[in-house]
Parts: structure tokens; C-alpha cells; sequence
């Protein structure tokens, strides 16, 4: 039989025998880089060193969270027409999310970010990228760490550098043109059910001592690697498959196992996929995971949207606060940058009228987003939108912006060339010149 033969099996069958997921992981490490840039430029000193990105998949009304306008009227605010103080003065928040007005001092809130884009993809691409959609497809923030933080400048970490909670975006092809390579790890699964199955990792229905059987049996049936012992190959994929075993039985299992935590910090999180999820980054930041998202769904609420949001706002508020609390009480929200964001708002004015009954539209004219922790200055508003949050008042803020400030918190120019087959001059990010602010930064915060 040939070397670990694979011919006409499918994904998830090789998945189950360790040939793919925790050992594709691995593998990617030994992958040659293509085009890797001649020269790359010299790189900022960042205090950061991992983001939590919350990615609020649908887009975030900006209105009932992070920038109330109670004088506006029912019309725009619905019944939340009270929003409460935090814990810094002159800053309040909606009336929803008491527990995160406790922590204001550790974040900054911009109420002015704009794009103009309402268009979910289109807008995904432009926040995540920073870039305009064009001829090439720019990596998302999270693989570019991976190629400045990854495995080719020493990272050395039992899960990838790239980590995804726990269901794709799919929006756009997060790693671009960068490749397979850099691809997120995407866990799959659910951290609040009692076993959070990780794909490739923790397999569902499958005991670990048959698990174990199967490999038995894989290698009994190997007559190829016994024929050729020492070939250089086949050691290679020895080591992948070491690797995604210790993975899936090692240190990495016990990484993902959430029993190991007490009860009470559960449940202070929020026994929610959500919650868990913030609880799970905590720890993926303990292991030195430069760049974990948390792909949180539920937030395009053209339907209904208070019915939506009487549910998912407090479940927001309490894991978003434990995830700061923790963060801060571990000596870990120096290094680590929290980052809330959506593709865009939603509009201002509610559409009370059928089909809709009370629900958002998507709105990329003015809306907000949170930045705590590694290096940002916390209890800081920058940027107002209008008494109706309908348009910027005040310091417009584009992604880019955004995302070039982020880069440099974490030590990367955010004008170094990355690697590609082409061997093109494509930069991590456009020049400065083209945000709103001269230097492209958010030097009000950093």
C-alpha cells in the first residue's frame, strides 16, 4: 500500500484519521514562502502583542451600544432612551450594557469611523483589510500578523498564530493573496457545550482510545514507509503526524478544554457560545496566540432588531466585561489589544413600518468601534457623529486609520511589503495620505 494512502477519501474522512486539521496545521509550518519581499521595512516598537478581535458579523447599532442619542426620539432610539454613566466621567453608554460601563477606563470609544460602504462583503473587506476592493485581494489584519508574528519569525506556539472562534466570516478569503498558508485555524464547534469539539483536534462521537486504535491501524498497514525507512519525505511526515497527535492528546487538547476552568469564571463569562468564546480568547492569549477573532453572528437586524437586542446585548456586556476584567487582572491588557467592530452600523432611524417592525438597516455612513488595551489609552472618546448619529460631526476616522494604528501597537510598519507569488511592491497597508488624518494614525489614543 502506498505511503498513508489518501486516494478518493474525503476531507472529513482524512480529518478523522489526523491526516488533515491538527496535522495540516503543523505541516503549514515547513511550507516554502512565495515571494517573500527583498527588504522589509523597519518596524515601529509595538507594547502589543496579540489581538482579541470581536467581529460583530452583520454590523453593530452604534445607537443602542456605544454612542446613545436620547434626545433624538423614539424614531431613533426606541425604548432606549436612557443611557448610563461609566465609570469615567463624561462618558456614558447605552442603557443595555452596565457591566462594560464599569471598565470605560480601559477602553476608547470612536464614534466617528466611516466608509460609506453598505454592502456587507465590500464593507467586510475595506475593515478588515483596510483597503479598497481592487485587482488584488489583500490579507485580512489577522493573516498579516501571521506573516510579521507567525511561525517564519519564531513563534513557537502549541496552536496556530491565526485563530478563529468558531465559525468562519466568509465574507472574503481572510488570507488573500497571501495563500493557504496563511489561513485562519477555524475551531468549529461550540465552547459552551460540555465537549467543545475542535476540529481536528477533539473528534465528535469518537473515543480517544479508538481514535488511537486508528492510528495503530494506519500504521500497520503502512508497507511503503517500512520499505523505505530513512527517506526523508516520509520522516517529514512522520514529524506532521507527531505533532497532530500530541495536538490532539497534549498540550493542545487541554488548551481548548474549558472543564479545567471553575465554575464561577464560567459563569461570569455567560454560559453562551459568545461568552465562552471570550473566555477561550483569554486563554489563547496566555499561550502567546498573537491574533485570535471571535466571529460573533446575530447582529444584522433588519427584523425585530429590539427583540434581537434585549437578548444579545447583555450577553455582549457581560462577557466583553469579564474579558477586560480578567485581561487586566492578569497583568495581559498592556500586550493585548480588544478590538469591537462590525462591517458597519445600522441606520439611525428605526423602520418601525412592515416588513421590517422595528428593525436596522445596514448604515456605513457613521458608526463606532471599541479599542482596548495594548497601547491604546482607555477612557477616551474620539470622534461625535450628529445629534441623530446619522453623520460625523467631528474627526472622521477611516479603517485604515484604524487598522495602521493597530499594526503599529503590535510593532508592525504598517507600510512593510508583504510576500507574494507576483513579487509585487504590495504594502501591508495604502499610504497614509489617504485617511483623514495626516500621519494615518489615531495619535489621539496611542
Amino acid at each position: 500500500m502506498s505511503r498513508y494512502s489518501t486516494e478518493g477519501m474525503t476531507r472529513r474522512e482524512l480529518l478523522r484519521l489526523g491526516l488533515l486539521g491538527a496535522a495540516s496545521l503543523t505541516f503549514s509550518k515547513s511550507l516554502p514562502l512565495l515571494g517573500a519581499p527583498a527588504a522589509a521595512a523597519a518596524s515601529p516598537a509595538g507594547k502589543a502583542k496579540s489581538v482579541i478581535q470581536i467581529w460583530m458579523w452583520g454590523g453593530p447599532t452604534h445607537l443602542d451600544t456605544f454612542d446613545p442619542k436620547p434626545g433624538a426620539g423614539y424614531d431613533y432610539c426606541g425604548p432606549y432612551d436612557k443611557p448610563i454613566a461609566t465609570n469615567v466621567s463624561g462618558i456614558q453608554i447605552g442603557q443595555m450594557l452596565p457591566q462594560l460601563a464599569k471598565h470605560a477606563d480601559k477602553y476608547a470609544l470612536l464614534r466617528s469611523v466611516t466608509h460609506n460602504n453598505n454592502a456587507h462583503e465590500t464593507a467586510s473587506y475595506i475593515v478588515q483589510t483596510g483597503h479598497q476592493p481592487g485587482q488584488q485581494v489583500f490579507p485580512s489584519a489577522g493573516a498579516v500578523v501571521s506573516v510579521f508574528k507567525g511561525y517564519d519569525k519564531g513563534y513557537k506556539g502549541i496552536v496556530p498564530p491565526y485563530v478563529v472562534l468558531t465559525e468562519a466570516q466568509g465574507r472574503f478569503s481572510e488570507s488573500g493573496f497571501l495563500g493557504q498558508r496563511y489561513k485562519p485555524f477555524v475551531t468549529g464547534g461550540d465552547p459552551n457545550q460540555q465537549r467543545f469539539v475542535v476540529e481536528g483536534i477533539v473528534a465528535q462521537n469518537l473515543t480517544d482510545e479508538r481514535q488511537k486504535s486508528r492510528r495503530d491501524l494506519l500504521h500497520s498497514l503502512d508497507t511503503l514507509g517500512k520499505a523505505m525507512p530513512g527517506n526523508a519525505q516520509f520522516q517529514l511526515l512522520d514529524q506532521c503526524e507527531e505533532n497532530a497527535y500530541e495536538m490532539m492528546f497534549g498540550e493542545g487538547r487541554k488548551l481548548y478544554d474549558l472543564s479545567t476552568e471553575k465554575e464561577e469564571v464560567r459563569q461570569k463569562y455567560g454560559r453562551n457560545t459568545f461568552g465562552q468564546c471570550c473566555l477561550m480568547a483569554r486563554r489563547l492569549v496566555e499561550q502567546g496566540v498573537p491574533y485570535i477573532t471571535i466571529n460573533y453572528k446575530g447582529w444584522d437586524t433588519h427584523k425585530r432588531h429590539f427583540e434581537t437586542m434585549r437578548q444579545k446585548l447583555p450577553e455582549m456586556d457581560n462577557a466583553m466585561a469579564a474579558l477586560l476584567q480578567e485581561l487586566s487582572e492578569r497583568g495581559l491588557l498592556d500586550s493585548t489589544i480588544v478590538w469591537w467592530t462590525g462591517e458597519f452600523g445600522r441606520t439611525p432611524k428605526v423602520m418601525w413600518q412592515a416588513p421590517w417592525n422595528g428593525g436596522r438597516g445596514h448604515f456605513g455612513q457613521c458608526f463606532s468601534v471599541l479599542l482596548a488595551g495594548g497601547g491604546f489609552k482607555g477612557g477616551q472618546v474620539l470622534g461625535a457623529s450628529d445629534a441623530t448619529g446619522e453623520s460625523v460631526a467631528e474627526r472622521p476616522i477611516a479603517p485604515q486609520e484604524i487598522m495602521r494604528s493597530i499594526f503599529t501597537q503590535l510593532g508592525i510598519n504598517p507600510d512593510s511589503p508583504l510576500p507574494n507569488a507576483r513579487g509585487l511592491e504590495l504594502p501591508v497597508m495604502p499610504p497614509p495620505e489617504k485617511s483623514f488624518n495626516a500621519s494615518g494614525l489615531l495619535t489621539e489614543i496611542m
